[in-house]
């Protein structure tokens, strides 16, 4: 179907959603009512053509729905949805084989304190820096027993999550960010120089790297996430934490084996990561076309290998499992099953989140926001703190921080190069961390979702308990950009947003003891 410009009108379906969901806390009910609002703004100005305005109301919202839903069978989002199935399939069938039960139960005697399991889930985090989505669920289905000990609540579990997963990714040079990212860079330069250079610029993934890890030292937390974490420490056992989190795995009618050990767990994950790394190579032609290794990274097919890491995982577990007797051949089958059904609502929600996605981009979202950018007139030393808003608002609305990117990456260069060249790299960066940052808090971001189905939290809770924790740090960001775009200087752009950050978690931490002591 035809892109229309609606103008103001093309925000109006995400902000319907995300305000919805904020309110009602029913993710999937405001997704197809803000789908719903952008399907009917679409069909009252529908092009006009061959005779279609002969056609009804009705047949035009028909086809309109039509249009948005079959985003859903996009060979991307097809992919994502059968890896997640896998991924929830290797879950459950080395729950029932024991191998987390045991994991959790080694990882209490070695990991000795809350401060120890954080700073195990952040470095974890670092390790699997190939993909945010295989980020998100990995750790934390590796990490939820050790947090659950521990008497972490799931709410910071998921934070942990999401603050190490795209933060990571986008900063490292190999991984499928940094290849979507190669992709909208001008082609008349070193693209892979010119996105190192603009790594220490990156303000908001750096500093909120920065940010979990004084957070898990000092045992710090303050707004909404304050209230789960009290909940969770005093809970008297790790079953109690039904009672805190609203989502929790279905295994309470299940037989877990008592001959699961440590390495059920973890040779698993380790072939997942490893099948996953290999089929990253061969999707981008590695083995086949003679490619550098940075070339197949940037040219790799990165959910048609997550599927493939993710099978390969499932063979490996078979194999594991059934001649050790572990499982056997139907308790294996019905944890597949039962691993399945454990992602359907987080199918659902990415489903109608990408969807929402496709409405914005059939409406122009996307152009109406680039189009105020171009013809804001902004001051020169400003870009860099507007861009990172402007970057900001676009990811938050639309869900994605890869669709910012394209947006506005070949915008910040043209603008740069035709009124500041000097700050080049400085608007890239603030482009890449806006969208970060926007990414970070959207209800209707996939990796948002993705945080929540590792960590199993209610999806709206992870979003409202995060929000506070990535202000912040976006707030020193845009203090970085503005003195980046006064003096072009990292160590002063820099340094004054860690100060600041320090300074307020400080703060925060004196505040927060004095409140509710060491408990």
């Amino acid at each position: 179907m035809e892109h229309i410009n609606v103008g103001f009108l093309s925000i109006l379906p995400p902000i319907i959603a995300i305000v919805l969901a904020l309110k009602s806390k029913d993710v999937v009910s405001s997704l197809i009512i803000g789908i719903l609002s952008g399907t009917v703004i679409y069909t009252f100005n529908m092009p006009v053509k061959d005779g279609a305005a002969e056609s009804s109301f009705f047949n035009k919202l028909i086809l309109s729905l039509e249009y948005m839903f079959t985003i859903m069978a996009d060979k991307f989002n097809v992919m994502m949805i059968i890896f997640m199935c896998i991924l929830g399939a290797l879950v459950a069938v080395v729950t029932l084989a024991g191998g987390a039960r045991a994991y959790g139960q080694w990882a209490s005697k070695k990991v000795k304190s809350p401060v120890g399991a954080k700073l195990a889930t952040s470095i974890l985090g670092i390790v699997i820096f190939i993909d945010d989505y295989f980020n998100c669920l990995t750790v934390g289905t590796v990490m939820r027993p050790v947090t659950d000990q521990h008497k972490i609540s799931r709410e910071k579990l998921a934070y942990l999550i999401d603050a190490m997963a795209a933060p990571i990714c986008i900063i490292a040079p190999i991984s499928s960010w940094a290849a979507s990212i190669l992709t909208y860079l001008p082609e008349d330069v070193d693209r892979m120089k010119l996105f190192l250079t603009t790594i220490p610029f990156n303000f908001y993934a750096i500093l909120t790297i920065v940010m979990v890890i004084l957070l898990s030292i000092w045992n710090l937390d303050f707004g909404p996430m304050a209230k789960f974490e009290r909940h969770a420490k005093h809970r008297k056992t790790i079953d109690d934490i039904k009672t805190v989190s609203t989502h929790t795995d279905d295994f309470s009618n299940r037989n877990i084996s008592e001959k699961g050990k440590v390495y059920d767990l973890l040779i698993p994950i380790f072939a997942l990561i490893l099948f996953s790394v290999l089929a990253m190579l061969y999707t981008g032609g590695y083995f086949s076309e003679n490619k550098t290794l940075f070339q197949a990274f940037g040219d790799t097919d990165p959910t048609k290998s997550l599927v493939l890491g993710g099978f390969g995982a499932v063979i490996v577990a078979f194999i594991l499992f059934l001649p050790r007797k572990v499982l056997n051949f139907y308790d294996f089958m019905d944890g597949i099953v039962l691993g399945v059904k454990s992602m359907v609502t987080a199918c659902m929600i990415l489903a109608f989140a990408w969807t929402i996605k496709g409405t914005c981009d059939i409406l122009s979202t996307g152009e109406y926001v680039s189009h105020i950018v171009e013809t804001s007139n902004m001051p020169v030393v400003l870009i860099p703190a507007i861009v990172f808003l402007i970057a900001a608002l676009l990811s938050f609305s639309i869900g994605t921080s890869w669709g910012t990117f394209g947006i506005l990456i070949p915008i910040m260069v043209t603008v740069s190069e035709s009124v500041a060249p000097e700050l080049l790299v400085i608007n890239l960066a603030a482009t890449l961390a806006g969208s970060v940052f926007g990414d970070h808090c959207s209800p209707i971001s996939d990796t948002t979702i993705l945080s929540s189905t590792g960590a199993a939290c209610s999806h709206i809770d992870h979003v409202t308990t995060q929000i506070p924790y990535a202000s912040i740090v976006a707030s020193v960001s845009l203090i970085g950009f503005i003195i980046a775009g006064l003096t072009k200087s990292w160590l002063f752009s820099f340094g004054a947003a860690l100060i600041l950050l320090i300074t307020i978690l400080i703060v925060l931490n004196k505040k927060n003891r004095s409140l509710y002591g060491d408990e």
